[in-house]
């Protein structure tokens, strides 16, 4: 009976968070399925496709380095790219530093890996108990690397006897990570960090040099974030 009720509780929990994980789902599945065709598109094997989003796990990193591996890039040049792409990353996990304090080892380390634009805006907005995240964190960001892993394999493997119309895909990604931001303003209801964010970003479109506007606006609000952390 008590054994019952462990697998019980841990099913229930399981449930609860794969609950939670479904917009997410909704977003990965046919964006990894629009990146696999666009890899088989671009002539990298299924194999490397699949090590890819398994080992670099970055959805617009990884449709850049399909871009230029078409190109014919260089190694260098493609680390110079993803490296900026990805460099966003460095902002989420500051911000996520008290909540990785609740894991250890590699669960720690695995989360830190598989914190993406939507698994951070999902962690941001989870209403559960405190022994609850400690799973919840690992849990999630195993669900959602597993659903863009799923995506890709259906289309590096699907490309080739069903045609894909590729034209708007990416924009899935950002319209997923627009209705998440929205969610976890409904839930914090920081209006002033909301208009900072909105007021910097209006300035980096039509002031800053569009290959470094993310980076600088990025930088500019962890510079008022920090400097007036009481007041914001």
């Amino acid at each position: 009976m008590i054994a019952k009720f462990q697998f019980t509780g841990a099913l229930l929990t399981f449930l609860k968070i794969f609950r939670l994980s479904v917009p997410v789902f909704m977003g990965y599945i046919p964006l990894g399925i629009a990146f696999g065709l666009l890899a088989l598109h671009s002539g990298i094997a299924w194999q490397y496709a699949f090590l890819m989003s398994v080992f670099i796990y970055a959805g617009s990193a990884q449709f850049l380095c399909a871009l230029l591996f078409s190109e014919i890039a260089s190694l260098v040049e493609i680390f110079i790219a993803v490296f900026l792409l990805n460099l966003r990353h460095f902002f989420y996990g500051l911000s996520m530093i008290n909540e990785f304090k609740l894991l250890s080892g590699f669960a720690k380390k695995y989360a830190i890996f598989g914190l993406t634009d939507e698994t951070f805006a999902l962690l941001k907005n989870l209403d559960l108990t405190q022994s609850e995240k400690e799973k919840a964190f690992v849990m999630i960001t195993a669900l959602n690397q597993t659903y863009w892993v799923s995506g890709t394999l259906i289309g590096v493997f699907g490309g080739n006897v069903l045609p894909f119309d590729l034209k708007g895909i990416e924009f899935a990604l950002v319209a997923l990570f627009v209705v998440l931001s929205i969610e976890l303003y409904k839930k914090s209801r920081a209006k002033n960090a909301l208009f900072l964010s909105a007021a910097v970003g209006i300035f980096g479109i039509f002031a800053l040099p569009a290959s470094h506007m993310l980076i600088i606006s990025l930088l500019i609000c962890s510079f008022f974030l920090i400097a007036f952390k009481g007041r914001i």
